[in-house]
């Protein structure tokens, strides 16, 4: 059942996602609030968006829930091989697994050596600037 589901809920996810998608569910709206005046602008009348557009929402929200997981679980597989094959931290592999607390502390230390790496930067700029503007005669 995981597959069909998974393939279902990508081509859905897809199609809802689509102007034509949009374009249908505005045709809907409007044809439902010409329609008032025909059923008297009834609770009825009301009741029918309402429960239609609640049930669609509904089961919508499990759809794509399904998909960001699935999209979510591939992007964190490429990272982490990125990760693995590079002369990047192989520490970072698996962080998504972190508690929040020590996610905070790791982001805290990469604030930190981001801000080492910027004023380094700078630093080699301004050092290039004034060799630029202030060339040593030999």
């Amino acid at each position: 059942m995981d597959p069909f589901f998974a393939r279902f809920a990508t081509a859905t996810a897809h199609a809802t996602g689509s102007p034509y998608a949009f374009i249908l569910c505005v045709a809907a709206v409007i044809i439902w609030a010409v329609s008032g005046p025909f059923f008297g602008f009834s609770e009825t009348w009301q009741l029918v968006i309402n429960t239609a557009t609640t049930i669609i929402t509904f089961l919508m929200v499990f759809l794509i829930q399904n998909t960001q997981n699935r999209d979510s679980a591939a992007l964190q597989a490429k990272l982490d091989e990125i990760i693995l094959f590079t002369d990047a931290e192989n520490e970072f592999v698996g962080i998504e697994r972190l508690t929040d607390k020590e996610l905070e502390e790791l982001h805290a230390r990469c604030e930190k050596a981001a801000r080492r790496s910027q004023a380094l930067l700078q630093n080699a700029h301004a050092e290039r600037t004034a060799r630029k503007n202030n060339p040593t005669k030999p």
